[in-house]
């Protein structure tokens, strides 16, 4: 019987193979959550960006992105 250089978790194959499957399927979750998560936080992002260029604050920087998403985000809902 060949060792793998990687020990399993001393499970059956079939169990293993569920288990990446299911590693896998959380994976991809969570790449599409931060996908969605940054392109709903892109205006807020161009709108910080603005403010940023035109005063130089970072209050309003940070007042204006967290506006903008909560509007943002009471929208969706």
């Amino acid at each position: 019987m060949l060792h793998s250089p990687v020990p399993g978790f001393g499970l059956p194959f079939a169990l293993e193979a569920l288990l990446a499957l299911l590693l896998v399927a959380i994976g991809l979750l969570l790449i599409v959550f931060v996908v969605k998560l940054l392109i709903a936080l892109l205006p807020a992002a161009l709108v910080a960006l603005v403010v940023w260029l035109l005063t130089k604050d970072r209050l309003l920087t940070a007042i204006a992105f967290l506006a903008v998403a909560v509007v943002s985000l009471f929208k969706r809902l």
